[in-house]
């Protein structure tokens, strides 16, 4: 069973792939950034560790708390939407740094720390989103999340670059799913998401590396 770890794991898709690994077997370490999400971390046998992407010493103490693992998979969830809008309405700047900050500077923070904890072979993902695709947009809504999704997986690019050889990296657009995110009226449900992501993650070749895939495996342009 692989060693998982989970960043951004206290609530809807992040609690899904802990507890479908849970049952499966594996060990996972994941992180939230409250007590409550600690607390539903922990019931489900995982190690919990107390981490905010957004916050620099927080993020920047995840080295430590990681030390002794090698992961198999690493799965980078944390983000945040912000403000729902329908055309070109200029962003606060406060919400314009909370967004960015979390869905793009959080993993700009955490890979850095991962080369020493990957497992030969490992697989990692970043939970990106197909709004976040050039090619594919047809749309102007949520246009701050949209961009932050972009920059996601121009960040995701980078780091298969960096780990080639070491892991495969991949940016995963999870579906349309029901979770607070999302919404009651979406497609998919959690379980189904997840699912999908952990077999692709399972079939992942070396080839694949760098690439844009919707939960089921088809690839996404970007």
């Amino acid at each position: 069973m692989p060693n998982v770890l989970l960043i951004g794991a206290s609530r809807g898709i992040g609690l899904e792939f802990v507890r479908q690994y849970r049952q499966s077997g594996a060990q996972v370490v994941a992180t939230a950034r409250s007590d409550e999400g600690l607390a539903a971390l922990r019931s489900l046998g995982a190690t919990a560790l107390k981490l905010d992407v957004a916050d620099t010493a927080s993020a920047s103490g995840l080295a430590w708390q990681i030390d002794g693992h090698q992961f198999d998979r690493v799965i980078l969830n944390a983000g945040i939407h912000g403000t729902r809008t329908t055309g070109l309405q200029t962003p606060p700047q406060d919400e314009f740094d909370a967004v960015m900050r979390t869905n793009v500077l959080g993993p700009m923070r955490i890979l850095p720390q991962l080369p020493d904890y990957l497992a030969p072979g490992a697989r990692l993902a970043i939970l990106s989103s197909r709004m976040g695709s050039m090619a594919l947009r047809n749309a102007t809504t949520s246009w701050l999340y949209r961009a932050s999704k972009a920059a996601a997986n121009s960040v995701l690019r980078d780091a298969a670059l960096a780990f080639e050889g070491r892991a495969i990296c991949v940016s995963f657009h999870p579906g349309w799913v029901r979770t607070d995110m999302g919404g009651s009226g979406a497609d998919l449900s959690v379980d189904e998401s997840v699912a999908g992501m952990r077999a692709t993650l399972a079939a992942l070749t070396p080839a694949d590396n760098g690439a844009f895939l919707n939960y089921d495996g088809q690839p996404l342009a970007w």
